[in-house]
């Protein structure tokens, strides 16, 4: 009997035990559960899609969000536009994969050229803690706000890759495409030219183009060739045609120039092992190696510590024809835009008056770029000497008045004439705009 009794009470007390681990198992379950739905709302906001966001309660625009490896510390660089007259005190926000975090002082640079626009490009710094792994990023007026209230930004180059991975050895990053452009036989040459000297990737901000280049773009977009970025610049300000406020008005330097060619370089940071930043209608040309590849190993290997390379813009005037009219080919003569390969004639340079340069950088060596120099390096610059590489610009003429006796005679492009005459017609005809 005693056995009996004691045998019940084990088993009360087994019960009372197992009952009161229930319970609290049920309590920290309900007292946990609330937070853990809290940090999966922080987590539930709005990531931009577009090529241009607005900052909430701000005059200001986000571009790209890339991570910074060449610094100290933690840091996401936020390539942007910003009212000049309208800067305030700025945090941003991350998001590091189950929680987000209040906001951290952002620390806003402004490039120092602008050229008199109201807005101008803008490097954001944004540090984050250690512990946090960001994927997102956004900027906010306050310090601590909900995420779901901003929209968020991916950052890019979360991964320090070496030179030997990248996709790519040459990228062409192209200023920005506007007013319905439809330059289409030229900006074919060009293409076709870029190919043969060894470049992999061209790499266009596109505002708006006429209907025959539209063709063509999409052509060689499909083909892998042209990575085309759409850049609505018009849609949240007035962007000026010119490159000086006191002369064009405007909200900003043609269509965001500086931006886009800012935006390019750190895009293709860890893509691409040199960028040519350069016009549409401009092509580096190399005069004493056949493609770039040669030409860049041998300058590096004269200036080991250079991470920009400044080339020379030669004009040849499309007013000014070869005479022989040997490349005036009926079958091009339907489809729109400049023939350069007519177009054999130079302007002297003018070396006492201010001469522009177009860029071939190492990107990992470039902080902040304008048109026709870099900013702010890591490394050294050089001038390539012309007769090394220079520019074959076909455009109107510089000097007003030239005759041909007064112009350099330069038939550079003809050295590729059997590839690039087959190759302009197999792009033009993949695109439907080439009728023989």
């Amino acid at each position: 009997m005693e056995k009996m009794v004691t045998f019940s009470r084990l088993f009360s007390l087994l019960m009372a035990s197992t009952l009161a681990y229930l319970l609290y198992v049920v309590i920290i379950l309900h007292r946990s559960t609330p937070d853990k739905l809290f940090q999966q709302k922080q987590i539930l906001f709005h990531i931009s899609n577009q090529s241009i966001t607005s900052v909430k309660n701000t005059k200001h625009f986000t571009v790209g969000a890339y991570r910074e490896h060449r610094v100290k510390g933690h840091v996401v660089r936020i390539i942007s536009i910003f009212r000049r007259d309208s800067v305030q005190p700025l945090y941003c926000l991350f998001c590091c994969g189950t929680h987000c975090t209040n906001g951290l002082k952002a620390e806003v640079q402004m490039h120092s050229d602008h050229f008199g626009f109201p807005f101008v490009t803008t490097d954001v710094l944004c540090p984050y803690p250690a512990n946090c792994n960001p994927l997102y990023v956004a900027l906010s007026t306050q310090v601590s706000v909900l995420a779901q209230n901003h929209t968020f930004l991916s950052i890019q180059n979360l991964v320090n890759r070496k030179e030997v991975d990248f996709p790519f050895n040459f990228t062409v990053c192209v200023s920005n495409l506007f007013g319905d452009y439809n330059n289409v036989l030229q900006f074919t040459q060009t293409l076709e030219m870029y190919k043969l000297l060894g470049v992999q990737r061209v790499v266009i901000y596109n505002t708006s183009s006429g209907p025959d280049l539209k063709r063509l773009l999409q052509s060689y977009a499909q083909e892998g060739f042209v990575e085309v970025v759409q850049w609505p610049i018009d849609q949240h300000m007035d962007p000026s045609r010119g490159w000086l406020f006191s002369e064009h008005g405007g909200d900003i330097h043609y269509y965001g120039q500086l931006t886009t060619l800012n935006d390019c370089i750190y895009r293709h940071m860890y893509q691409s092992r040199y960028i040519l930043l350069n016009d549409i209608d401009e092509i580096i040309v190399p005069y004493q190696h056949e493609t770039l590849p040669p030409m860049m190993e041998a300058l590096q290997s004269q200036h080991p510590k250079a991470e920009v390379f400044l080339i020379e813009n030669h004009i040849f005037p499309k007013t000014q024809f070869d005479p022989s009219r040997r490349f005036n080919l009926p079958r091009w003569r339907n489809v729109p835009g400049i023939n350069i390969m007519e177009h054999i004639y130079k302007e002297e340079p003018d070396y006492k008056n201010y001469h522009p340069y177009k860029i071939i950088v190492r990107p990992r060596g470039v902080e902040q770029t304008s048109v026709h120099e870099v900013l702010r390096s890591f490394g050294e610059t050089v001038q390539v000497p012309p007769k090394v590489c220079h520019i074959i610009h076909v455009r109107v003429p510089l000097r007003k008045g030239l005759t041909k006796e007064n112009l350099l005679e330069d038939k550079r492009v003809w050295d590729y004439k059997g590839e690039l005459v087959s190759n302009v017609d197999k792009a033009l005809e993949r695109a439907g705009l080439l009728t023989r």
